[in-house]
């Protein structure tokens, strides 16, 4: 986990001081500012110094919790990462929920169903889910709204404990809208990887023995093919921390995704390159989780 965390640091560090133009020439862009305060402001900022030591600098302050003052908003960039991620979170785990509630059952089923209607109607349901992006369903579940309700999502964020029924009121759409893309991959793995446990030969032998069919696909086929689910679910989870950029926009909401996009527009240094550690983190975090649910879910794991 450390290997990694510091090599994605390393190379948003050298690619975000390797793209041409000068952060703080771009800063004074349309105003009558001389070159001695712009090298005045490289001198405070520390970009005058070799990369190596700005390196070193950036890493020993990261270590502890320290990045630095945005370029863009001159405030704390813990503090502006604190203000959004709650929401990114929020919303992350809201999805994540209908994801799951949606996908493993109608996997299970289509599994089950195999080349039956049913199993046909939850394939095309699946193949929707990706071929639509979710942003592009959540206008149309906005304007379906406005047009049969008069109804649209709040403007404003309402934090879920200042108001809990203004939070969901303003996330349940977006939620739906990537819950819904989030569910047709899970749904299309879950399928898969039970179907190819209900061929393996302890199947077989289960039903043989004549153990009811509902107990064979609970016990003996989901439990054994929730790995890959697993795995899926948990990555899709990470992605959804800060990879909501168009969606955010579309619902106005300021979740990281949009705080990073923002940041790379204006070049701010230290915010980008905290923003990409913590999702980086944020993924080596939830495989260091997954791992140890491996253990949890297959007890082969633990054998081998």
């Amino acid at each position: 986990m450390i290997p990694t965390l510091v090599g994605v640091a390393v190379l948003t560090f050298v690619i975000m001081r390797a793209i041409p133009g000068d952060v703080v020439a771009l800063r004074y862009v349309g105003s009558s500012v001389s070159q001695d305060v712009i090298d005045q402001e490289r001198r405070l900022l520390g970009l005058d110094k070799p990369m190596w030591v700005q390196f070193v600098d950036w890493m020993s302050a990261a270590a502890r919790l320290d990045f630095g003052t945005s370029l863009w908003t001159n405030h704390s960039v813990i503090e502006e990462i604190q203000i959004r991620i709650g929401l990114s979170i929020e919303l992350a785990i809201i999805a994540t929920i209908l994801a799951i509630a949606i996908a493993v059952p109608l996997g299970v089923l289509a599994a089950v169903r195999q080349d039956t209607w049913v199993d046909y109607v939850i394939r095309v349901f699946s193949i929707a889910g990706l071929a639509m992006p979710s942003f592009w369903i959540g206008i149309l579940m906005i304007l379906a709204l406005i047009v049969t309700i008069r109804w649209a999502p709040p403007v404003v964020f309402t934090p879920i404990f200042q108001d809990p029924l203004a939070n969901l009121a303003q996330l349940v759409l977006p939620a739906v809208a990537v819950g819904y893309r989030y569910s047709a991959v899970a749904l299309r793995m879950t399928r898969s990887s039970v179907l190819e446990v209900l061929r393996e030969d302890y199947v077989r032998t289960a039903r043989a023995k004549g153990v009811r069919e509902s107990l064979v696909v609970v016990r003996h086929a989901l439990r054994n093919s929730l790995l890959p689910v697993v795995t899926v679910i948990s990555l899709e989870f990470a992605f959804l921390i800060g990879g909501l950029v168009v969606t955010e926009q579309v619902f106005n909401l300021n979740g990281l995704g949009k705080l990073l996009v923002d940041a790379v527009t204006h070049r701010d240094y230290p915010l980008i390159q905290a923003l990409v550690l913590l999702l980086a983190a944020i993924f080596v975090i939830v495989n260091f989780i997954v791992d140890m649910l491996y253990v949890v879910l297959d007890p082969r794991v633990r054998y081998s």
